[in-house]
């Protein structure tokens, strides 16, 4: 099988312009040649672990990748039995029932602050930067911010809701700069912990809960970078407990990493390490489940400014690896993988960075989107 699997695995490489061995920065060099079954074995999640035991090696992991996915590689090497399994489980499956999402959560939430504080701004952000008029990360985060504050047209006294509402840093913001009252929840422990420090002093609630433990009216709910957990088989219930918790006249803002084809599985890679049930929506899946109640008052794209953000990370955090000697060079790796390969998907423009307003259905005077 090695040399049909590498010939396979060489043409791919071919048609996505990545050569093997070459001196572009965009090249691989392997180290080890069972490399190739590995990958026609395992497709994308057998080259990441390849790369997380040192097989391969790339300057310019973010580029390769990005062309990589551009020929959509993966899909083109033979579906072999363990990764059909994995999708037909997902597909019969909850992946995100309660109790699995309180754990899915603090797999990846609570592996450390340490981690995230050396990655990420100030206010720690792990979303989306908005880079229009911005030059540097912090600034980027900061617009952002105020961008999801003036789409909801906050006022000063609402009550608003963030749900999985990360280190706080949003209801920080909005609280200081727009005056609301605020509550988040996730179930994430060291977030909650860090949120509430954060938000020491202001008229801002930090909960340890989980969406479907929501109770309250509030005039505006918020989530952002919420719903790529909680699956597509609950996103009606997800609507259903906004609907239940927001005020008449309310508003919801939904800030989410999209995928441009309709699945009920996540990649297997992604799965095994770094968002366990997470699944990327699709608008059509979005929309489907805001039937019949939810008028969908605007959608804006903004997913480069994803590829932006998630290399500003990997500069972080690169930089700044020798402080937190816990993380061994495996898991290193496996970060790297995760950081530039989500850079590269967005380069690729298979992945999608979506802001989506919504109110309920009814008469209500004309919306008009802040950008």
């Amino acid at each position: 099988m090695g040399a049909g699997a590498r010939q396979i695995c060489v043409d791919l490489l071919t048609d996505a312009g990545v050569p093997v061995g070459g001196s572009e920065p965009h090249a691989i060099r392997v180290h080890d040649e069972r490399l190739w079954a590995r990958v026609i074995a395992q497709r994308q999640l057998g080259f990441g672990e390849a790369y997380m035991d040192g097989w391969w090696d790339c300057d310019r992991l973010d580029e390769m990748l990005a062309r990589v996915i551009s020929v959509d590689a993966a899909n083109r090497i033979p579906l072999r039995p363990q990764i059909a399994w994995h999708a037909l489980v997902s597909s019969v499956s909850n992946h995100q029932t309660k109790r699995r999402a309180v754990i899915n959560a603090k797999r990846h939430y609570d592996i450390g602050n340490d981690l995230y504080e050396r990655m990420l701004d100030k206010r720690m952000i792990y979303t989306c930067g908005y880079w229009q008029h911005s030059d540097d990360l912090d600034s980027a985060q900061e617009a952002k911010l105020d961008l999801v504050c003036r789409k909801l047209e906050l006022q000063p006294g609402m009550r608003v809701l963030d749900i999985g509402c990360g280190w706080g840093g949003f209801l920080q913001f909005a609280a200081e700069r727009y005056g609301i009252i605020g509550t988040g929840i996730s179930p994430a422990l060291q977030q909650v912990q860090r949120a509430r420090e954060r938000c020491a002093g202001l008229p801002v609630t930090i909960e340890p809960l989980e969406y479907r433990e929501l109770q309250g009216t509030y005039d505006r709910v918020v989530s952002i970078g919420m719903l790529e957990a909680v699956g597509p088989k609950n996103l009606k219930l997800f609507f259903d407990t906004c609907d239940r918790v927001l005020a008449p006249d309310g508003m919801m803002l939904h800030h989410t990493i999209g995928a441009t084809v309709s699945k009920q599985h996540s990649d297997p890679f992604f799965d095994r390490y770094i968002f366990p049930g997470g699944v990327l929506p699709s608008l059509a899946q979005f929309s489907r489940a805001a039937e019949p109640n939810w008028v969908i008052e605007d959608v804006h794209n903004f997913g480069p400014d994803y590829d932006r953000t998630l290399m500003q990370w990997n500069a972080n955090i690169e930089a700044r690896w020798h402080e937190i000697p816990q993380y061994d060079e495996r898991f290193r790796r496996m970060w790297r993988f995760y950081i530039l390969g989500s850079a590269g998907g967005f380069r690729a423009r298979s992945l999608q960075l979506w802001q989506i307003v919504m109110r309920r259905k009814g008469r209500a005077p004309r919306y008009t989107a802040a950008r």
